[in-house]
């Protein structure tokens, strides 16, 4: 590649990883001022914990949507239009006084979660293949990166500055990116025909709805309440009928004949578990930061010192993402998912064991976060190798959603885990050192199940290629 052929490449993933990072970003901004929310917004906790439900919400309906619209109708296209709602959705959220439009704001910003899966996809498309593998790897790992950034920077933010500024700086971000988009992304030549499926959008988004919001508000309500058995019994419902018109039509929103072949499926059911011992970390470790001393294992660190402890993880996704590539490249996806499941597993297991000091807990969430880096780098090369070029943006959005997935059911089972095994100190609620023992075995645990499903998708070596062919196109080969 020519050097003006490598710096165009260079731009174009440079603009696509920062685009990936904001949006993800979008997703943690607001998890240091949950505490807040209620005396700020002139709510109850119930209310003011839909600012976080309303993004998980939105995002999972609107990625798969996104992912078949960049399909039909041009990946820079869709791209460029989802930085609308992150940008209005950010200028909401910054002049809210009351939680109505503040949840609103939210769910604008959930609908830019789609970058991602649309962005890897349009990097098959217009870059040479010996960039690609590190390119795909670091856009997908980027969803991990922002939600550790996002942490320190609005921790330091909501302690030392007004929480409008979040906001304010999230649209300057954004409405930045689009630019970046416009002027230096290239469309994409490839595109699906046929048409777009509003009944199946409108189903799956439905049954969505239904199964995340009695994930996440199962604990509150009650797990045997009628209101929660109802949305689970919905849900069911729901996603059958989906699936059942999904086969019954020429043109639908997913494609569940491909997403059922054995390479597609278990990769996205590897993605699903993945998120679940991703999000694990995330949910505990912050707290047990910040559980104060007189516990005897709380660390007792403040807001900021605890989204400083934990940015170095953040950093490890992006040193390891390229290193992950390469062994794709050399050993194929499969087993670079493979290992980051046990490296994942390897750092929550070292983590009840350093769980006592800060360093400790630093040094295991970088080995959680690199496990993380290297399962996220190879989900989407698996999945590109199994589906059709005009079906990748598509293919792409359906196992990011499996991962949204796996995060809620994470939230849910840490968030049951930590309320039931906790104590009273000072007049609050605390989890128990049992407590945070036993949510960071649960995320081992799920590392290794993550392992062995990977373990099972099926590979097939590539039936011919020849000596001037480059690694990643043997990459694209062998599933």
């Amino acid at each position: 590649m020519d050097k003006p052929e490598s710096a165009r490449a260079g731009g174009i993933v440079g603009v696509l990883a920062f685009a990936g990072i904001t949006a993800a970003i979008m997703q943690t901004v607001v998890i240091p001022l949950i505490a807040q929310f209620p005396q700020l917004l002139h709510t109850t906790a119930s209310n003011a914990s839909w600012v976080v439900t309303s993004t998980l919400l939105v995002a999972a309906v609107a990625t798969p949507v996104a992912g078949r619209l960049g399909d039909l109708y041009g990946k820079r296209r869709v791209l460029l239009l989802s930085t609308v709602p992150l940008i209005a959705g950010s200028v909401v959220c910054a002049v809210s006084s009351s939680v109505l439009p503040m949840i609103v704001g939210r769910g604008l910003q959930g609908m830019g979660v789609g970058i991602v899966p649309i962005g890897i996809s349009l990097m098959r498309d217009v870059l040479p293949a010996e960039r690609l593998g590190a390119a795909v790897a670091l856009l997908s790992a980027s969803l991990g990166i922002g939600a550790a950034f996002g942490l320190p920077v609005s921790s330091a933010v909501a302690e030392y500055s007004n929480w409008r500024v979040l906001f304010w700086a999230s649209a300057v971000l954004c409405a930045l990116i689009a630019v970046a988009i416009w002027v230096v992304v290239p469309d994409s030549p490839i595109k699906a025909s046929g048409s777009f499926d509003i009944v199946g959008a409108l189903g799956l988004g439905a049954g969505l709805v239904c199964l995340l919001l009695a994930v996440s508000k199962g604990a509150a309500l009650g797990w045997g309440s009628g209101t929660i058995l109802a949305l689970f019994a919905a849900a069911i419902v729901l996603l059958l009928v989906w699936g059942w018109w999904e086969l019954r039509i020429a043109d639908p929103l997913v494609d569940l004949r491909v997403t059922a072949q054995p390479p597609v499926l278990l990769t996205n059911a590897a993605s699903l578990v993945v998120g679940v011992a991703m999000y694990a970390a995330m949910l505990t470790v912050p707290q047990l930061l910040q559980a104060p001393t007189v516990t005897g294992y709380g660390l007792g660190q403040s807001m900021m010192a605890m989204g400083l402890w934990m940015a170095p993880s953040g950093l490890m996704m992006m040193v390891i993402s390229p290193m992950g590539a390469r062994l794709s490249a050399v050993r194929g996806p499969k087993v670079t998912l493979i290992a980051g499941g046990l490296v994942i597993a390897l750092g929550y297991g070292a983590s009840t064991v350093l769980m006592g000091s800060t360093w400790g807990l630093l040094i295991s969430l970088c080995l959680i976060n690199s496990g993380v880096g290297l399962a996220y780098g190879a989900m989407p090369a698996l999945i590109m190798a199994a589906v059709p070029l005009s079906e990748t943006a598509s293919a792409n959005s359906f196992n990011t959603l499996m991962r949204s997935v796996g995060t809620s059911f994470s939230a849910a089972v840490i968030g049951v885990v930590l309320a039931q095994m906790s104590m009273t100190v000072g007049g609050h609620s605390i989890p128990t050192e049992d407590g945070f023992r036993t949510s960071l075995f649960l995320g081992c645990g799920v590392a290794l199940v993550a392992a062995a499903v990977a373990a099972t998708i099926p590979v097939r070596r590539a039936v011919s290629a020849g000596p001037s062919e480059d690694a990643e196109k043997l990459v694209a080969e062998h599933v």
